[in-house]
């Protein structure tokens, strides 16, 4: 289940709350209990680092690394080993 973060229109209050997609938004504040209580717009708390499937995988630099590891990708029959694409 995702977090959302709330603020308070009329008195400022903030909240991160814990809901399920379906859930409907929450409205009223629970401090001041007006209806002013808006869902706010955040950056998404993920981030990929290391080494994993999307450095090696989907890397186009010019470091020697074009797909997987090989020219050919072993996923789909109709890779093109000359442009290193899948399709």
């Amino acid at each position: 289940m995702p977090i959302y973060a709330y603020r308070c229109e009329e008195c400022g209050f903030s909240k991160d709350v814990l809901q399920k997609l379906s859930d409907k938004p929450l409205t009223v504040c629970p401090s001041c209990g007006k209806e002013h209580f808006k869902k706010q717009l955040t950056a998404a708390a993920f981030q990929l680092k290391g080494s994993g499937w999307y450095e090696t995988d989907f890397k186009n630099g010019h470091d020697g690394h074009s797909g997987a590891g090989s020219s050919a990708c072993s996923c789909c029959p109709m890779s093109n080993p000359e442009s290193g694409t899948c399709g």
